[in-house]
């Protein structure tokens, strides 16, 4: 068999592409990056809501920050119907958190911040100009056969993953099925660059008298730039648009008298789909080439990315020998739950916004129209439910906690709430030690625990019981102190973790005494009180890997 080219090759450039490499760079671990097209296509908005927890795993790439200073927060959702406001959706400021709940940027700005990441990553190896055409693989790796400008080429690795979009070529070539249904009224997208008076604000119309019996939908972006999204019918022809001045007429509707200036257009077809599998063998689907859903609550991008986490994180502990195998089952099966949730959230808005049958509309009209009056109806008026993490409540490596309810955010599967925190100086004092950081730049290198002491006495006694005995998974532990106390001196490999701002109690110290346990892509697979949390060693084993017995036994009795 031939060397490999590199541990994972990756098809696609895109956001989930670049977001995989990116992060198996973090962990020592090389790529090949084959994407078809000869540069960054760079063309309009596309993808322009990025989601908090999203730029989170963007900051641990190190271009999080980047993205959210160059976007735009937009804090205030307008929702009319005709041109009546019937409510607005208002999210708090940052406060303590290091992102805003949502920030608007480009694709194609999110691309070239990724791409910047890319070139000066040696571990990734982009090849431009590389067309994927056939598919192999066998026990020991994937062979994947492409054009390029030298002439055909072959790539091999032990894993692939396709982030080759909609019409992913990679799915085609697996044989994996991409069962769902498209709607036939289109989109026609304009990002408009005109100064207007609402700068932070996204507006959602029904039935507006600009485009009547359908929707249209205003994003900020950077720069003066808007994007406007039109409900069309099927039929409409975008060149007939600018020819007879309807295009202006609907652009004059929401800027009004500012000078505009189109910078970029197109329509859509949306479509609501979930590939049968995300996984044959040894390549994966992720993002588009996984799933497809309407972008009314901006979960295509950021579960696609979501997605190149989950993966990448099960990749590096496979390929470093620190997991079996059988962890990569777990990517399906998580990632193609979280798929399913969005795409049945994304149907609803749909059947609202795009009612399929004459009830469905008839329905819908005595909700807007009856909300006019009755402002109890305004909450079933559906115009998208804005993306949040997916919770891996049924997960074979997440251990249930029988305490937990159903808007517990500490419940495991869950992502690991935020805290501001220190890490204590080697003596035991914050004099001299690390600065104050977030809680979620600990996590990603490792599983993580956190135990809350009883005291200072149960801090050591814990530290102890944490390096009786070394678990397969990497793991570090920390034990929480309050803020002014002085961190006890606890054994080399626990580290004391300083609740600078009481914040990290307020949210996980419900009870004292308390372990969590968070995996590297920060969502909690474990918690633990009093004696439960006494054998940190085998509850990481238990979570990481215990999945393999459990995957195998499911995969005998199917």
């Amino acid at each position: 068999m031939r060397s490999q080219d590199a541990p994972v090759a990756i098809v696609g450039a895109g956001p989930v592409g670049m977001t995989a490499a990116l992060w198996l760079a973090g962990h020592g671990l090389a790529s090949v990056v084959l994407e078809a097209e000869e540069r960054l296509l760079g063309q309009g908005s596309r993808s322009i809501c990025v989601q908090r927890d999203v730029l989170d795993i963007f900051d641990r790439l190190d271009c999080g920050r980047t993205m959210a200073d160059r976007g735009v927060s937009w804090t205030l959702g307008r929702t009319y119907y005709r041109d009546v406001e019937l409510f607005q959706i208002r999210f708090p400021e940052v406060g303590r958190d290091a992102f805003p709940p949502f920030v608007n940027l480009p694709q194609a700005a999110m691309e070239e911040y990724l791409l910047e990441r890319v070139r000066r990553e040696p571990l990734v190896e982009l090849r431009w100009s590389h067309r994927v055409q056939r598919v192999s693989q066998d026990d020991g790796g994937v062979r994947l056969a492409a054009s390029a400008p030298v002439g055909p080429v072959e790539v091999w690795a032990p894993y692939a993953i396709a982030c080759d979009g909609a019409r992913s070529v990679m799915r085609g070539l697996l044989g994996i099925d991409f069962p769902g249904h498209s709607f036939e009224d289109r989109f026609l997208i304009a990002d408009v660059r005109a100064e207007l008076p609402f700068p932070n604000e996204r507006r959602f119309f029904f039935d507006p008298p600009f485009n009547p019996g359908r929707q249209v939908l205003v994003h900020p972006q950077p720069d003066d730039v808007w994007r406007i999204d039109w409900q069309i019918p099927a039929h409409v022809d975008v060149e007939e648009e600018r020819a007879t001045g309807r295009l202006d007429r609907r652009i004059r509707a929401v800027v009004g008298d500012a000078d505009y200036e189109i910078v970029w257009l197109s329509t859509y077809r949306f479509h609501q789909r979930v590939a049968s599998t995300f996984r044959a063998g040894r390549a994966f689907l992720a993002g588009d080439a996984a799933h497809l859903m309407s972008p009314f609550g901006a979960r295509g991008l950021n579960s696609g990315v979501a997605d190149a986490e989950n993966l990448a994180w099960k990749l590096w502990l496979v390929l470093t020998g620190a997991a079996p195998a059988e962890l990569l089952d777990t990517y399906d099966v998580e990632r193609r739950a979280a798929a399913r949730e969005n795409v049945a959230i994304t149907d609803a808005t749909m059947r609202f916004m795009v009612p399929p049958s004459r009830l469905h509309r008839l329905a819908r009209a005595l909700v807007l129209r009856g909300s006019l009056r009755v402002p109890r109806l305004r909450r079933w008026v559906n115009s998208g439910r804005l993306s949040a993490p997916f919770v891996y409540a049924g997960s074979p490596i997440v251990v249930p906690d029988p305490d937990a309810a159903g808007g517990d955010v500490l419940r495991p599967g869950a992502v690991a709430p935020d805290a501001p925190c220190g890490l204590a100086g080697k003596e035991g004092t914050t004099a001299g030690g690390e600065p104050v950081r977030r809680l979620r730049q600990l996590f990603g290198d490792a599983f993580v625990a956190l135990y809350l002491p009883a005291g200072p006495a149960d801090a050591v006694a814990f530290a102890g019981r944490a390096l009786e005995r070394v678990p397969r998974p990497p793991l570090e532990r920390y034990v929480v102190v309050g803020r002014g106390e002085p961190p006890p001196v606890l054994a080399e490999g626990v580290r004391a973790l300083v609740d600078s701002e009481g914040v990290l109690a307020a949210t996980y110290g419900a009870r004292p005494g308390s372990l969590y346990l968070v995996r590297p892509d920060g969502h909690l697979a474990a918690r633990r009180h009093g004696s439960d949390a006494a054998d940190l060693a085998g509850l990481a084993d238990l979570v990481g890997f215990a999945a393999a017995a459990r995957m195998a036994t499911t995969r005998a009795v199917a």
